[in-house]
């Protein structure tokens, strides 16, 4: 039996009212799974390789695949949060460099048997995110089912072209962008 190791997911940016409106949503048509300060690592080299702890746990983790495609073969390796300063001490004395710090305030839930996110991303704005593991080959199937979740909330996924150049400026300018 194959593993669901994909990651499926459709996002948006969206307005701080939308944040706020998404919230007061899914408290109350969603289970609340908690919230969570993130601090991640993003590395250089080929791959998406990032770190991440929060104040509830940390982890390695390893996306196959171009940044903000639908779906991508994920590869997640919880550590302990006390770990987490070594794990990247390991990559960067393996010749990786931090190339982004990424630091989010995100709300989970559980809605309709779908996990949904919805962020505050310091420097970078708010973000929903509705995602799926699954096998390869439901994919598909399950990113159309994620696109009419999405609409049915009144949110207009965006272009994953507009993504990658907000990604590309953040890249640029996250030094500035934090502060």
């Amino acid at each position: 039996m194959k593993q669901k190791n994909i990651e499926t997911e459709i996002r948006s940016l969206i307005t701080k009212k939308q944040h706020q409106d998404l919230l007061k949503f899914f408290k109350k048509d969603g289970k609340f799974l908690g919230e969570e300060r993130q601090v991640s690592y993003y590395f250089s080299g080929e791959n998406d390789l990032r770190i991440q702890k929060s104040n509830k746990s940390a982890k390695i983790w390893l996306k196959k695949g171009k940044m903000h495609e639908d779906s991508r073969e994920e590869i997640e390796i919880k550590i302990d949060k006390n770990e987490f300063e070594n794990a990247k001490k390991l990559f960067e004395a393996l010749d990786y460099e931090v190339k982004i710090e990424w630091f989010r305030k995100r709300n989970a839930f559980l809605w309709k048997g779908i996990n949904v996110a919805v962020d505050d991303t310091k420097g970078y704005g708010y973000i929903i995110e509705l995602e799926k593991m699954c096998k390869p080959i439901e994919k598909e199937k399950i990113t159309n089912i994620l696109r009419v979740r999405i609409k049915s909330l009144g949110i207009e996924e965006t272009k994953k072209e507009k993504f990658d150049k907000k990604f590309e400026y953040y890249k640029k300018n996250w030094k500035k962008l934090i502060k």
